[in-house]
This record gives C-alpha cells, sequence and structure tokens, in this order.
C-alpha cells in the first residue's frame, strides 16, 4: 500500500484545544485531530505538546505558559480552535479572541450536538463567530474530523493557496 506523504504548506495553525488536559482526550481525540490537520499539510501548533513541558512546581509557571501559548497564536498564521462545550473552554475562547483581534483565519470544530445561544443563526455565543464572515460561516465550521479535507471547504482552500 502507498503511503500518502504529507506535503507541508508553509503555514502554522495553532489547535486551539482542551483536550490536553486529560490523558485520554490527549491520545484519542487530538491526537486524531491533529493527524488529519497534518495530513492536509499544516504545521500544526498544538499548545499541550509546545508550552506545557514546565515545573509547575516553579513560581511563575502558569503566567509563562499563557505567555507562550500567546506568542504561539500571535506568530501562527491561522487557528483552528475546539469549541467543544457549553459554554466552551475559557482558554480556548481567550486564544480565539485574540486571533479574531489579530486578523488571524478561523476555523471552527465542534463535534458536540449541544445548542448553547440565543441566536437561531449560530449553535454558540454570536461572539464566536465574529472571525467569520456573515455569508458563508459555515465553510469555516467542521463537526468531524473527516469533514476537515473536504475541498469545498475553507480549511482545505486555505491550506491549499
Amino acid at each position: 500500500m502507498a503511503r500518502k506523504e504529507n506535503r507541508m504548506t508553509g503555514k502554522t495553525l495553532y489547535l486551539a484545544n482542551p483536550y490536553g488536559f486529560s490523558g485520554q482526550q490527549r491520545a484519542g481525540p487530538l491526537a486524531e485531530l491533529a493527524a488529519a490537520l497534518k495530513a492536509l499539510g499544516a504545521d500544526v501548533w498544538e499548545p499541550f505538546a509546545r508550552n506545557n513541558q514546565i515545573d509547575k512546581l516553579a513560581p511563575g509557571w502558569a503566567y509563562r505558559v499563557g505567555q507562550a501559548d500567546l506568542r504561539d497564536v500571535r506568530d501562527s498564521d491561522g487557528i483552528f480552535a475546539v469549541v467543544n462545550g457549553c459554554p466552551p473552554d475559557e482558554g480556548v475562547m481567550v486564544e480565539l479572541g485574540m486571533a479574531i483581534a489579530w486578523g488571524k483565519p478561523v476555523f471552527l470544530f465542534r463535534d458536540d450536538f449541544r445548542r448553547c445561544t440565543d441566536s437561531e443563526a449560530y449553535p454558540l455565543n454570536l461572539m464566536v463567530f465574529t472571525g467569520l464572515p456573515e455569508q458563508g460561516w459555515e465553510d469555516y465550521w467542521y463537526d468531524s474530523v473527516d469533514g476537515l479535507a473536504d475541498p469545498d471547504k475553507s480549511l482545505a482552500r486555505w491550506l491549499a493557496a
């Protein structure tokens, strides 16, 4: 069987997610999501892998992790945010807000079926969608790992551009 070669696009994608807090989620959904993004050619910057190898007994460790994550969001080309939960993880929301403020391309992933909103248009708080276009925002929304490679959606187009 021929092995598909992963060709990097040169684009860095910050993978904002809450999965790194759990060993099972790190080994399961996080590994699967990161592998799927890499297979599309993204250079995936996953914060738990990049910035969490610190001594948590040392004073100031939390500040250093937060600053490293902030730098990675700022220096990445785009953000892929896992927005599961009602509400989604606070850290992911801060990272998403920074990316929106810096004008980064935003891609959202939610395989959580619960609606958490007052809006009939969006499945989450409307502010989560401020980094997406008003018309066609659904092209930046993913609800399965299998859907990431859809060539008609924004992630594949962005990585190929």
